[in-house]
């Protein structure tokens, strides 16, 4: 084998490594996730009949007297329970989550990217479980008060204990999502993909596209619809405004160094020169008036010792 040959086998296999080494750490980071949420899942299992019953709340609030929710599935009454501590495990996982992703992805960012991406990242965190919270102590008060008042006369209004969780989820995972519209935001101005003065001239369409989002992401019915578009709404303007103020501190910062650059960089002025060449004339006569002083006095020195 040649040593060409032998050269790009050893590029190779440094190539390689690394690669499998991502491979390797980024499959530890995904079985510590799945551990965390069996662990997590086990534990809430004990009280899952509790943790429905706790969940269910809003619902209950508007049944008729003395009606109960229904289990029309042969295994309902077990599985249901055990599919909400299942995905309330992943919810309450969600910032381990986030974590070992962070971990995951920081080795391969800048400075000054990490110093932008940890603070969002705490904040869509924070945001994720905002839109849990609006959605349980605001939206499905709303939403099942106009249900139940809905229901036409002699209907039993009673729903099954398996559709409320996957309506609940949804409306979950719809909100906590639509929350982190102005993380989404800032992150495409600060990338450069548009502006804020961009979006301010699309707010129409953007208002639009948010009522269209709303009826995607929610049942059928206008209440949860409109509750989910108008959130989305403001935190689009909460994000334009931060995006707007984080661009430009951005912007003074790279002023202020390109400034600084410039003065580095610039060259001297005429008065600057003539007063940098007198320096260093003056510098050189002080140096020759101390050779001098040191060799006279070395010459006085000798001839002492010579009469001595």
């Amino acid at each position: 084998m040649s040593k060409k040959n032998r050269n790009d086998n050893d590029q190779g296999v440094e190539q390689e490594t690394p690669f499998l080494s991502h491979l390797v750490e980024l499959r530890d980071r995904l079985l510590r996730i799945v551990g965390l949420v069996l662990v997590l899942t086990v534990a809430l299992m004990a009280v899952a009949n509790d943790l429905y019953y706790y969940f269910s709340l809003p619902l209950q609030g508007y049944l008729p007297e003395g009606a109960k929710m229904l289990a029309i599935g042969v295994i309902s009454p077990v599985f249901t329970p055990f599919k909400l501590a299942l995905i309330a495990a992943f919810f309450l996982s969600v910032p381990y989550v986030l974590h070992q992703l962070w971990s995951f992805i920081a080795p391969g960012l800048y400075q000054h990217e990490k110093k932008l991406a940890r603070p969002l990242l705490i904040s869509s965190i924070i945001l994720f479980y905002l839109g849990m919270a609006f959605a349980y102590y605001v939206v499905f008060p709303l939403v099942f008060e106009f249900t139940s008042n809905f229901a036409s006369e002699g209907v039993d209004y009673r729903p099954d204990i398996a559709s409320y969780l996957d309506f609940a989820i949804k409306l979950f995972f719809a909100f906590g999502v639509a929350f982190e519209v102005p993380i989404a935001t800032i992150m495409l101005i600060l990338a450069g993909v548009t502006t804020p003065e961009s979006l301010s001239e699309k707010r129409p369409y953007i208002i639009v596209g948010t009522f269209v989002i709303g009826m995607l992401l929610t049942p059928p019915d206008i209440i949860s619809q409109t509750l989910l578009a108008l959130p989305m709404w403001l935190l689009f303007e909460v994000g334009v405004i931060f995006g707007r103020i984080l661009k430009r501190k951005r912007e003074e910062t790279a002023a202020a160094e390109d400034e600084e650059t410039e003065q580095e960089e610039a060259p001297l002025s005429s008065e600057e020169m003539e007063a940098e060449m007198e320096a260093e004339l003056e510098r050189a006569i002080a140096e020759e008036e101390s050779l001098k002083n040191n060799n006279e006095t070395d010459s006085e020195d000798n001839d002492t010792d010579r009469r001595t």
